[in-house]
């Protein structure tokens, strides 16, 4: 099918970034790929930090851990601040002010 893709997707609780990633792993399913969704979120109902990663992948997923994400999807400044130097080289990131920064300041794609 395709290259393995490791995904952070985060912002503030509220935001829809878990339901964002949920719609990314649903897409993989429907893909017959292996797949792992992670929420991590503070006790806060809105407001709080609230971010998942996601894995697609052809092969068993060993842990829905990522260390080094090759997409991220950062929808606050604090997320960007937190994640961006984390993404793998030549990564995909998205983040409403920052994309045509990014790629002069940090080489992603």
């Amino acid at each position: 099918m395709g290259k393995d893709l490791t995904c952070v997707v985060a912002g503030f609780g509220g935001q829809g970034s878990l339901f964002a990633g949920k719609v990314i792993a649903t897409a993989g399913l429907i893909e017959d790929r292996e797949v792992s969704w992670m929420p991590s979120y503070g006790p806060e109902m809105r407001g709080g930090t609230a971010n998942c990663s996601v894995t697609l992948s052809d092969e068993p997923i060993g842990s829905p851990l990522i260390t080094r994400p090759r997409a991220l999807i950062a929808l606050n400044q604090p997320s960007f601040d937190k994640f961006i130097d984390n993404v793998e080289e030549g990564g995909i990131v998205r983040s409403e002010e920052h994309t045509s920064e990014l790629q002069s300041h940090h080489r992603i794609a």
